[in-house]
């Protein structure tokens, strides 16, 4: 589990079945593979359940935001940060998302190869700067993204070692590190959030939502700056990190199928012409989302959910018991032939009306379900789409030879090794 846990997830899926128990030190886990079951998890039962095992760890660098904090809390956060994801301000965002990635495409040179990982982790990261905190990033997003990228490894190092919670509050060289990435993410976080409380200037960003929140149905009482700090994190990370995942594997697997790949080509031709795409064209980019689709089926950012049961529970006739971990994981259920006849290959056609409504609903689930759904997911599927369209508009991209291409599971799905793709200017 530790070396492979993509591959050591699947196999015990495939040969004991969609409820399968096993042990990780003291913590018993049961994975669920079924459409049903994991409804059940998410949606149907998701009040007999806590966090999983994972985000119970995440405390530890998003503190208690809404990702990781529970019950009536969650519920105050979700009501605080939902304006920001309205519709109507969404769509607002879309000009900026199409300004950033031009501004990429312009710096994009013909001939010379790039660590795509990178260039699409540097472009969300802006994004999310301009869009939900009003403040420019750019030029700290190398640092930023260093010091997120050397967090994200040391908490996947440990995560499946028992008794971790003793191991963090040792003085070993690992934590050293750990804090010292946290404490740049956090620098960051504060600067923003000392600024707005100087200035409000009237903004209607998520930043500013966050510093002037108080709960609707509550007290009244403000949040405090610790408060916004975990939210501001968590929304900073979760609102750009599986964004440039799945545009960096939708790039590779475009590079892979030429077919696929002139077809959606011929599509962004066809809509916005000569000039970029906007929001209004989002309705006719349907096989971009749809290649974007089928890349989160084979490489789901999220790639694995977990929550903690609170009673016993029974799931197709199987006992749990309470405190046990079940964990559903898109990478398992994402490439089970039941649902996708020749499942490692990458095929948008699956994600046409039709296709998708033959299939059980939680057949596909890369923003999780329930009440606990990403919040971001609208913006998530905009920002993709547009990305996708406009930079695919003036580039192709390559894979360079001689890389070994490997997923790495922790937080989320990334290239381990980066991405190195020669850029092809398209006439």
């Amino acid at each position: 589990m530790r070396r492979d846990p993509l591959a050591f997830l699947t196999r015990i899926a495939r040969e004991y079945g969609d409820v399968v128990r096993f042990r990780l030190g003291p913590v018993e886990l049961h994975l669920l593979n079924r459409p049903e079951f994991i409804r059940d998890l998410l949606v149907t039962d998701a009040a007999s359940f806590h966090k999983g095992r994972g985000l119970e760890r995440a405390k530890r660098l998003l503190g208690e935001g809404l990702l990781t904090s529970e019950d009536p809390v969650h519920l105050q956060r979700r009501r605080m940060i939902q304006p920001a994801f309205h519709h109507d301000r969404i769509a607002s965002y879309g000009a900026v998302m199409v300004e950033d990635a031009e501004r990429l495409a312009n710096r994009w040179r013909d001939g010379e190869t790039r660590d795509v990982s990178l260039e699409m982790t540097r472009l969300t990261m802006a994004i999310v700067g301009r869009t939900l905190f009003d403040a420019d990033v750019e030029s700290e997003a190398d640092e930023i993204g260093e010091a997120m990228t050397t967090a994200v490894r040391l908490f996947s190092k440990t995560l499946t070692l028992p008794f971790f919670e003793i191991l963090d509050k040792l003085p070993l060289p690992g934590n050293k590190r750990f804090e010292k990435a946290k404490a740049r993410i956090d620098s960051t976080i504060a600067r923003l959030i000392a600024e707005r409380r100087r200035s409000p200037g009237g903004r209607s960003d998520l930043l500013s939502l966050l510093v002037a929140a108080s709960d609707p149905e509550g007290d009244g009482e403000r949040m405090t700056d610790a408060q916004v700090r975990d939210e501001a994190v968590t929304l900073f990370l979760a609102g750009h990190e599986t964004t440039a995942n799945a545009l960096s594997w939708t790039w590779y697997l475009l590079s892979q199928n030429p077919a696929v790949e002139a077809k959606l080509h011929a599509e962004v031709d066809a809509v916005p012409g000569d000039r970029a795409p906007t929001v209004a064209s989002l309705p006719k980019l349907a096989y971009t989302e749809m290649a974007l689709a089928e890349s989160m089926r084979l490489f789901p950012p999220a790639w694995i959910v977990g929550r903690r049961a609170l009673a016993d529970y029974d799931v197709g006739g199987y006992a749990i018991p309470k405190r046990s971990i079940i964990v559903a994981c898109q990478w398992v259920t994402h490439r089970d032939a039941r649902w996708y006849p020749e499942p490692e290959r990458f095929d948008p056609e699956r994600f046409r009306p039709e296709a998708k409504a033959a299939r059980p609903k939680f057949a596909y689930f890369p923003f999780g379900g329930g009440p606990r759904v990403c919040i971001g997911e609208g913006f998530a599927w905009m920002e993709g789409v547009l990305l996708l369209a406009t930079l695919a508009r003036r580039w192709r991209l390559r894979l360079e030879p001689g890389q070994e291409i490997v997923p790495a599971p922790s937080i989320t799905l990334r290239p381990k090794n980066g991405l190195r793709m020669r850029l092809e200017r398209r006439s």
